[in-house]
């Protein structure tokens, strides 16, 4: 099965991300079938992408995960600051993390390491905690939203709570991926 780690984001948020989606869309003069938006119910705050495990990893990676939160005390985190990954032709255009970004980094850090003494491979790249808002399919699309991404370069979607690290299997379908979660550990209260 695929699985990832993650930091759910809360309703209110999720609607501000969709509101954020609307209005790059309206600013932007390219083919629907050029960028791949991603569903605001799907959004997350990737800590660790596992990719395909086998069946019998899942308890071992549920522990793992719930001892890490179980170390660190929840936060809040500021969504803000549109960005893009990608040269001078964005591929991936995404929101950053403001407030209580070095708690997540020491959370996510912590987690890349106690999954590499378990085995799995440690991510060459450094982390950039970000929620996804969409893929270029098209180099000629992902460059005419960089300019409109500079407008938002300020931006300030809102705060959000990460209390919990969740679990996740990703099942790939034609009409977009299903997340189903399989464990949800609790961080310390402050």
């Amino acid at each position: 099965m695929r699985c990832f780690i993650a930091i759910d984001i809360d309703e209110n948020n999720r609607a501000a991300l969709g509101d954020l989606q609307q209005q790059l869309k309206s600013k932007v003069d390219v083919k629907r079938s050029d960028v791949k938006w991603v569903n605001p119910e799907n959004v997350h705050l990737t800590l660790k992408f596992l990719g395909e495990i086998k069946d019998e990893q899942v308890v071992d990676i549920c522990n793992i995960v719930k001892e890490v939160a179980g170390r660190h005390n929840s936060f809040e985190l500021g969504i803000e600051s549109v960005g893009y990954f990608g040269g001078r032709s964005a591929r991936v255009l995404w929101v950053g993390m403001g407030k209580g970004r070095d708690n997540l980094l020491r959370l996510q850090e912590d987690l890349e390491q106690q999954l590499a003494s378990a085995g799995w491979p440690a991510e060459k790249r450094a982390y950039s905690g970000h929620l996804t808002l969409c893929r270029l399919r098209n180099p000629k699309a992902g460059f005419k939203l960089v300019p409109i991404v500079e407008q938002y370069k300020d931006f300030k979607v809102g705060i959000m709570p990460a209390d919990s690290v969740l679990v996740y299997q990703s099942q790939l379908t034609p009409a977009g991926p299903i997340y189903t979660v399989l464990g949800e550990y609790k961080m310390r209260e402050t």
